[in-house]
């Protein structure tokens, strides 16, 4: 281990690439984002009612239960 070796611990080293604004590349990437968060507002309303009957049934079991 690092802890127990003599000389001490070292820093690691750090390579960094710069990235560089591109405007077109950046409105590409607006797009896919707003296209991606469209698909996923779309939602079965069975979920929501199953989601509901499992509160129901929860708090059905702990008034039950007090």
């Amino acid at each position: 281990m690092g802890l127990f070796r003599p000389g001490g611990r070292k820093p690691r080293s750090f390579d960094y690439q710069p990235r560089y604004f591109d405007p077109e590349e950046e409105e590409d990437l607006k797009r896919r984002m707003r296209a991606g968060r469209k698909r996923h507002q779309r939602r079965n309303p069975m979920s929501l009612l199953y989601l509901i009957g499992l509160l129901l049934f929860a708090l059905f079991i702990y008034q039950s239960l007090g």
